[in-house]
């Protein structure tokens, strides 16, 4: 897709390689044209299976093909043609706190209308900064106040798709199967959290600009 004389995944690839914090950016896809594309913009380029339900799953086959020596890897989505490199080395950075396993982004939520978007995924988080919870719905539900004065009275994060693993946990929960809250949510993280790993959150102040949808990449291209 098209952006202005780039490509989709050529911009979350050039956007990647201004983080401070990645010594290698691969792209792993299963599709033979995307594949053609990367290496013709010189890109590095892994191809992997058809089958994987998600990216987490593309990332651990990624890993092992690649063969390269790595302390940490980050699943950057292929739909963030936007993506700040600050935000990637923001999310590295939870690394340097010993005996993370997992770490994620969330952004403080400052629309209302937000909240109750089933398409926006919330999180709660407890003193040290670890998700406790992610969901569609609303969490925290403050009972005592209105719906429309809950950002007057509570914190709300939403959570950005954008993962870190360190290299062994990667490959555990690759092993692991859907989980029951996982399936009701429809969130990959939730099977993490259900089996005990614990995923540590960065607050970002940067807003992502993901395309979807048709519609998203022309909302984008007005933008831009």
């Amino acid at each position: 897709m098209d952006i202005n004389g780039m490509s989709m995944i050529q911009r979350v690839y050039t956007q990647a390689k201004k983080s401070k914090s990645l010594t290698n950016v691969i792209v792993a896809t299963d599709d033979s044209r995307i594949y053609k594309h990367v290496l013709g913009f010189g890109g590095d380029v892994i191809m992997t299976s058809e089958k994987h339900q998600t990216g987490t799953d593309r990332c651990a086959e990624a890993l092992k093909d690649s063969k390269i020596d790595c302390d940490m890897i980050i699943n950057i989505q292929g739909d963030e043609p936007f993506i700040d490199p600050e935000q990637i080395d923001r999310l590295a950075s939870c690394f340097y706190t010993k005996g993370t396993q997992i770490a994620t982004l969330v952004k403080k939520i400052t629309n209302i209308e937000d909240i109750f978007n089933r398409n926006v995924a919330k999180v709660v988080l407890n003193k040290d900064s670890e998700a406790l919870y992610f969901s569609r719905s609303p969490i925290p539900y403050s009972r005592n106040f209105e719906e429309w004065d809950w950002l007057k009275d509570t914190t709300y994060y939403k959570h950005i798709g954008l993962y870190g693993f360190s290299k062994h946990i990667l490959k555990n929960i690759t092993k692991l199967i859907p989980s029951n809250l996982e399936k009701a949510e429809s969130l990959e993280q939730l099977r993490w959290l259900e089996n005990g790993y614990r995923i540590r959150a960065a607050i970002t102040n940067i807003e992502t600009i993901p395309i979807d949808t048709p519609d998203d990449l022309l909302k984008v291209k007005e933008l831009i």
